[in-house]
């Protein structure tokens, strides 16, 4: 399956407009436990994992932009290796249950997409635009690393929304826990 958007990829010019909030989940920390729907009618307590093993949540601004269908793509085709290293992984996105399914399914994405269409979570987590470029309520592109302890050892918030994830450094933070 082709990850490629059909449409054309660019970032605008300088930096775009916005106000963010404030991370406040970072390195040490415990990570807050929450749930969520992965689709309609079906929500996943990741409360019940983290503790209990390694978690990677991969906040996302919105299904099917360019950058975000790359990013779980790349994820996706290299999951033999993500699969090996004992770890949960879930992508978050505030858009609704409806879409991140579609998300899920049309990509083929091996992992949960879960729905944080009340902003909740992603605030919690700093992952949120206030406004982004116009748009209230936008998540962040981020990454937390998780220990089977359920604290957090690795944190990045992406303030650029076209800036990737750095997928080495959240393999090695899997792998180092």
């Amino acid at each position: 399956m082709v990850c490629r958007p059909p449409w054309p990829q660019h970032n605008p010019p300088g930096r775009p407009d916005f106000e963010t909030t404030p991370m406040s989940v970072t390195i040490g920390s415990h990570a807050p436990a929450f749930k969520l729907p992965a689709r309609p009618g079906h929500e996943i307590d990741v409360g019940n994992v983290i503790g209990k093993q390694k978690v990677v949540l991969l906040f996302i601004p919105l299904a099917f932009s360019p950058v975000c269908t790359t990013e779980f793509c790349t994820f996706r085709d290299d999951w033999s290796n993500w699969s090996k290293l004992g770890c949960a992984v879930y992508g978050i996105s505030v858009d609704s249950p409806f879409v991140t399914d579609k998300f899920k399914q049309e990509l083929s994405i091996p992992f949960d997409i879960l729905s944080d269409f009340n902003k909740e979570v992603s605030r919690t987590y700093g992952a949120l635009y206030e406004n982004l470029m116009g748009l209230k309520g936008v998540g962040k592109r981020a990454a937390f690393v998780i220990n089977a302890a359920g604290k957090v050892v690795y944190a990045k918030v992406n303030d650029e929304a076209g800036q990737q994830v750095d997928f080495a450094a959240i393999q090695s933070a899997v792998e180092s826990c």
